[in-house]
């Protein structure tokens, strides 16, 4: 989604009809505050995927324990690359603002893992009352 196939107005496509459809009598200024919130919603998510797949990849037996660093710094490259791309097109722009959305969703989805991890492997505590 990062070529120009992913931009505002090709995204109003299918996203402004589903809008108009849900809030038929929302203002011009509504809608499009709308489809600005879900694409950045889709930013959080996609990266959310994304930190999820490098935190199951890094996690396994026998690795570094700094694997939650790692799978970060996946999400960090990938997001400031695409962002970067997203620079050179005419339709798009590159946002910091954008990677730091990317990166809040990478970072939510890996510390997610890495609770999930720990609590696993925590003893339960099977002390007599």
């Amino acid at each position: 989604m990062s070529s120009d196939q992913g931009s505002m107005p090709a995204t109003s496509r299918f996203v402004r009809p589903l809008l108009e459809f849900l809030f038929p009598a929302s203002s011009e200024e509504t809608i499009q505050f709308y489809h600005y919130l879900i694409r950045k919603a889709a930013h959080f998510f996609a990266y959310a995927l994304l930190g999820l797949l490098a935190a199951n990849a890094l996690r396994f037996p026998g690795r570094s324990r700094r694997w939650p660093w790692f799978a970060f710094a996946i999400v960090l490259v990938v997001a400031t690359a695409d962002e970067l791309n997203q620079s050179f097109s005419a339709t798009r722009s590159g946002s910091p603002y954008d990677v730091l959305i990317d990166c809040l969703g990478g970072t939510s989805a890996v510390a997610l893992v890495w609770l999930y991890i720990r609590k696993r492997a925590s003893p339960v505590n099977t002390s007599p009352p």
